[in-house]
């Protein structure tokens, strides 16, 4: 069952109230994603520590209804 790009972006700023969240459908499917996600919560984390945070704001939804997320993420200065 595929996710809409506005429960994603839900999940993300739910986890993240900060974050300024893109979401763009790859295919139109509601199963391929990229997103671009912004947040103060990522200042000071590595690269893979960021995009853990948002696969953790995801609740496992990760290769159950979203099958592949390309994912940017960036530190906000502040």
């Amino acid at each position: 069952m595929p996710m809409d790009a506005g429960e994603l972006e839900r999940l993300i700023k739910e986890a993240l109230p900060d974050a300024e969240v893109r979401i763009e459908d790859l295919r139109g499917d509601g199963d391929h994603y990229a997103a671009y996600v912004t947040s103060a919560a990522f200042n000071g984390k590595t690269r893979v520590q960021q995009h853990q945070i948002v696969y953790q704001a995801l609740k496992g939804r990760m290769g159950e209804q979203l099958h592949a997320l390309a994912l940017q993420t960036t530190p906000r200065d502040g």
